[in-house]
């Protein structure tokens, strides 16, 4: 990433403007920089306090399986006998000497080193960036790489089991990046393979790239390493190598999900027995020879930490297992460069490390066609990094000069200071689309998991339900349980509510979304923004304020429609009763939502009946909630106040969601000129009436990258 020093300038100005200038740009710079870092360390002590808060029979759980008091290195027999340890002899050998070490003290010491070894590996990686690197980025490089390892799935995993995964990766970096003598560098690379075997491929990738001394240093000391666990313990070997094929059969059972290799996934797809090893030879085969090649030539170009990342995301793919924690790789190849234009260089970084750091299951919806790429969307991805990703060479004119972004301005505020965040700028280009959906759901799956974390007690529920019910008494709005009988007399207008509640609720905000995506894209992201920052007020209303809806009110009378009658200790939702949060009242999202679609359409709507059809959904949507006895009156207040702040916040943020037109681009750029008065008798001028404006982009420098 280029440092970016700005659009604005004069051709004229003074030195010491320009000088003042960069000087604030690395103020801020340093600024952002130690935020960064006590970022690093709020997510280290997180870690520990999460790995060491665990009662002992849950943390580290490897570990305490390899030199627990009950711990396979301790047993006389075979390490393999029980089909707890998976490592190699030479790891086993190399762990024997710490069952010596009392338990406690070594759970400490081995987190705490842990997380060293991330922390050195974040390092090395900022330290291995492509050149040539900006200031900015030299200086938050390390920082953000760290924080992103900390909270990736193969560390989190890694530090929770008390596995040695992280080692062998940091050796490899080592050895490529920073060890200068190449018999030194071989070493490290064979002693990673000692632990990892696969990862005698990057032997190979040394000796592709010329550094051959260095690869036959790593294949003798890789040989010598096995050779002194043979002579160790010949039994372990012998049952490694050759009973269990270099360790394939060990450990869980190859077709779980853990296991995100070829093998694995054609396992889960059904194939077993000759056929599916010889498909999983071939496509190794195949991944190994095209995997390598394209390593061989991203080194050539000098880009040596793609060229690793490529390789590490071809020993996940052809391993007969790798398992979480031996994913570090995939997260490397988030340097990679995708993409000619500006805009498009973040969606490969973004997938990378929304795979990295999320579950599947957050990431793609619970839908069983989509259960093949959910299962093995890590695999997925490492063999895009391996032999599908367009990586750009750095001698391709785009590796520094992206096709600029479009922006336009917001017409001039009412108000001076808005918008608040200058640096938010309209983009008039629609999103990536893959990068759209994955963040939609991302957002959604993280908002019904702090939807439903945010649980309170039945009591307190009950007497805000109370508080509400005695306002609207008050206030003569409790129409309710006038409402909710009436409907339920109704047979056919009874089933219509309860369909329209339980159906529309998403259907019509995701079909407006995807219009504007396709018809209005610089519209679409300012309304995603509105409903976005209405939907997080919401969560702190679940949070601060729940409450029992009227069906879960006892004494008052009121109809389940959707659910039928429940019993308020146990209540019975199907499949939603372990998933959803009852309670979750205040505000209403479902009319919160509801009204969004309405103004939205009565503002980007282009005909008058588009517009009334627009706001029959909210009036829909007030009549269904209430008559299903889902909300009170008060909840749809509540919703409409948070749609309002949210759009209120776009607007003070961002600025209006009307872009300057060409017109009123050239109208101010015209100087003004007095001009010569007419005579009197002149009949006035007829103006051609004007032709509807179109907006007119500014231009961003290739060097910054694109944001919305």
């Amino acid at each position: 990433m280029e440092r970016w020093e700005g659009r604005r300038s004069v051709v004229n100005a003074d030195h010491s403007v320009r000088g003042d200038a960069a000087a604030d740009t690395g103020a801020g710079a340093g600024l952002t920089r130690v935020l960064l870092w006590l970022v690093v360390a709020v997510l280290a002590v997180r870690q520990v306090a999460v790995v060491l808060r665990q009662p002992p029979g849950e943390r580290l759980l490897d570990l305490e399986t390899w030199i627990g008091e009950n711990g396979v290195l301790h047993m006389t027999g075979s390490l393999y006998d029980s089909g707890r340890f998976t490592g190699t002899p030479f790891a086993g050998l190399v762990l024997k000497p710490l069952t010596a070490t009392a338990q406690q003290t070594l759970g400490v010491a081995w987190t705490f080193g842990s997380l060293l070894l991330v922390v050195a590996l974040g390092l090395v990686a900022a330290r291995a960036l492509p050149s040539p690197v900006g200031r900015r980025t030299a200086l938050l490089a390390a920082p953000v790489a760290i924080s992103l390892f900390m909270l990736s799935l193969p560390v989190r995993n890694a530090l929770h089991l008390g596995q040695t995964s992280i080692l062998p990766v940091l050796l490899v970096l080592l050895a490529w990046f920073v060890v200068r003598d190449h018999r030194a560098a071989g070493v490290l690379v064979g002693v990673a393979a000692a632990f990892q075997p696969v990862l005698l491929l990057f032997a190979a990738l040394l000796w592709l790239t010329g550094r051959r001394q260095a690869s036959v240093s790593a294949g003798v000391t890789f040989a010598l390493a096995t050779a002194a666990a043979w002579a160790a313990a010949p039994k372990d070997s012998w049952t490694y190598w050759v009973h269990h094929l270099a360790g394939a059969g060990l450990g869980e059972r190859p077709d779980s999900l853990a296991n995100q290799s070829l093998h694995g996934a054609l396992l889960r797809l059904g194939l077993e027995g000759p056929l599916e090893i010889t498909l999983f030879l071939v496509l190794s085969a195949a991944v190994v020879i095209f995997g390598l090649r394209r390593a061989v030539r991203y080194a050539q170009d000098g880009q040596l930490l793609l060229a690793v990342a490529v390789t590490g995301c071809v020993v996940v793919a052809v391993s007969p297992t790798a398992w979480q924690h031996q994913l570090l790789w995939v997260l490397l190849a988030v340097v990679g460069r995708v993409g000619k234009r500006a805009s498009d260089r973040l969606v490969w970084p973004s997938v990378v490390v929304l795979v990295v750091t999320l579950p599947g299951t957050m990431l793609l919806p619970n839908i069983e066609a989509l259960f093949p790429v959910r299962d093995n969307v890590l695999l997925l991805v490492a063999l895009g990094a391996a032999c599908l990703a367009p990586f750009l060479p750095r001698t391709s004119p785009y590796w520094q000069h992206p096709v600029p972004t479009d922006y336009a301005k917001p017409v001039a505020a009412r108000w001076r200071r808005v918008p608040l965040l200058p640096f938010w700028r309209r983009v008039l280009t629609r999103p990536n689309l893959l990068l759209e959906l994955l963040l939609i759901r991302v957002v959604y799956d993280a908002y019904a998991q702090v939807r439903l974390a945010a649980r309170a007690g039945r009591p307190l529920a009950e007497e805000h339900g109370r508080q509400i019910h005695a306002i609207e008494q008050w206030l003569h709005i409790d129409i309710e349980h006038w409402v909710n009988h009436t409907v339920v007399q109704i047979t056919w207008l009874r089933e219509f509510f309860d369909y329209y509640y339980s159906t529309f609720h998403f259907i019509v905000p995701l079909t407006i979304l995807g219009v504007l995506y396709a018809r209005r894209p610089a519209d679409y992201r300012w309304v995603r923004s509105s409903i976005g920052f209405a939907t997080l007020l919401a969560l702190v209303g679940f949070w601060l304020y729940p409450l029992a809806p009227p069906r879960l009110m006892p004494g008052l009378g009121f109809i389940d429609t959707v659910h039928g009658v429940q019993d308020f200790a146990k209540p019975d939702y199907g499949t939603l009763t372990t998933v959803t949060n009852q309670y979750a009242a205040m505000p209403s999202l479902h009319f919160g939502w509801s009204l969004w679609c309405g103004v939205v359409i009565v503002m980007l709507a282009p005909k008058l009946w588009m517009k009334a059809l627009g706001l029959l959904h909210p009036l829909f949507t007030i009549a269904a909630i209430v008559a299903t006895a889902n909300h009170w009156v008060l909840d749809a207040a509540g919703g409409a106040l948070v749609v309002a702040m949210g759009f209120g916040l776009t607007y003070v943020l961002s600025g209006p969601r009307k872009l300057v037109t060409d017109e009123e681009r050239a109208t101010d750029a015209e100087p003004v000129v007095a001009e010569p008065a007419e005579p009197a008798a002149t009949e006035p001028k007829q103006s051609d009436e004007p032709a509807e404006p179109a907006l007119v982009p500014e231009r961003e420098p290739a060097e910054k990258v694109a944001g919305t």
